[in-house]
């Protein structure tokens, strides 16, 4: 037995290093946008979820600069004690006239609202249906809540059946939980079979709308919208930081609901509430989102041509299916993701290797912006075309 009880952390990370796992931070200077100065050298990025560019936006920074002025940095405590600001509740309501639901919660962040929002719905009596897709926050809100897991197959409906034939009625509750767009691969839930099956069944569905508030749907409400399914009963979570440029979380759903959660949602009551200055950027996001959707044709826009321009242009780059501004390409191991990254990146363009234990298999992940100028577009797509890159190294 080794008299160091912490020498095992220096041979795990030798074995991700031998994996081509290992990660480590790149630093960006300055603000977001569709080029950033990283690491001393402008490039085009395409590794942001800021898809409609309001993370830079002058009037999201007005807001933000406006807010500290009067209220500070800090909200010095949580909601239920000290934390809790009228530009809480305006938020809120924005949120909620967007998801167009009856309320709506904010949480610091997008984490922190799947985490307690599970956890305050379901316990060791009760099952959970998750897709193995998932993201981290709704994964470990499932394990944090104590329930009984079932994950199955990436969108398989089919089994999703299955396993709720054969353990629904074992269980006081079942809780089915989603994300809507999957942000490594972009493809969306099929969300109007899963409410129907919550209905044959007796279950409460949760829908992570991260990668869709703002970019999907009519009003930009999302996929719930997307799919026109707003009517529907069902939970909605979110994150302020992709499409709306700043950061927190919340829950939209019905106001029983909402009140329930400001009562028992732990990561709600016991964390300091959102500061000022996120308040107010998110809710003058919300404001664009309803007041220009020319934003998010521009965007649709920029998804559009890339792909066309991949497709044309590349035409053995398999991507992976996607309706969303997330486009990826598949390669065969770690090793070639990273040699890909690196080759875009000397050549002045942003789109970092995305590798296991993150997702099952290595690829490269393009995220779009309506920002994106189709000259931008336009060089990804030749980088690619004449990189030192071996046809090999794609997954075709």
């Amino acid at each position: 037995m080794s008299a160091d009880p912490y020498a095992w952390l220096e041979e795990s990370l030798a074995t991700i290093h031998r994996a081509d796992w290992y990660r480590s931070v790149q630093t960006i200077h300055g603000c977001p946008g569709a080029t950033v100065v990283l690491e001393g050298l402008e490039v085009i990025n395409f590794a942001s979820n800021d898809y409609l560019g309001l993370a830079g936006d002058q009037r999201l920074m007005a807001a933000a600069t406006a807010a500290i002025q009067e209220l500070g940095t800090g909200t010095t405590g949580s909601r239920l004690l000290s934390g809790n600001r009228e530009i809480h509740r305006e938020l809120e309501e924005a949120i909620a006239a967007l998801k167009q639901t009856e309320d709506a919660l904010v949480f610091s962040s997008g984490y922190l609202a799947n985490i307690g929002t599970i956890t305050a719905l379901v316990g060791k009596r009760d099952l959970i249906l998750s897709d193995q897709y998932n993201h981290s926050s709704l994964k470990n809100g499932a394990i944090l809540s104590g329930a009984t897991i079932i994950e199955y197959p990436h969108g398989d409906v089919a089994e999703l059946l299955t396993q709720l034939h054969q353990h629904r009625q074992n269980y006081r509750r079942c809780l089915m939980i989603t994300d809507s767009v999957f942000s490594m691969d972009g493809d969306l839930c099929q969300l109007p079979e899963l409410l129907d099956i919550t209905q044959e069944f007796s279950c409460m569905l949760l829908v992570d709308e991260a990668h869709a508030t703002g970019v999907l749907g009519k009003t930009g409400a999302g996929c719930v919208e997307h799919f026109n399914c707003t009517v529907r009963q069902l939970i909605q979570i979110g994150t302020l930081s992709k499409a709306l440029g700043s950061l927190g979380g919340y829950v939209a759903g019905s106001k029983t609901l909402i009140d329930f959660l400001r009562n028992r949602a732990p990561s709600w009551i016991y964390t300091t509430a959102l500061s000022p200055a996120d308040t107010a950027a998110a809710l003058a996001a919300i404001n664009i989102v309803q007041l220009e959707p020319q934003l998010r044709a521009q965007l649709w826009r920029n998804v559009d041509y890339l792909k066309h321009l991949l497709q044309q242009r590349l035409p053995h780059l398999k991507l992976l299916p996607s309706q969303s501004p997330i486009v990826c390409f598949q390669l065969k191991d770690a090793t070639e993701a990273l040699k890909v990254g690196q080759q875009l990146k000397s050549a002045g363009i942003f789109a970092p290797a995305i590798r296991p234990p993150t997702v099952p298999t290595s690829r490269i992940r393009l995220s779009v912006m309506a920002t994106h100028e189709l000259t931008h577009i336009e060089k990804l797509v030749e980088t690619l075309l004449y990189a030192d890159i071996s046809k090999n190294s794609f997954v075709t």
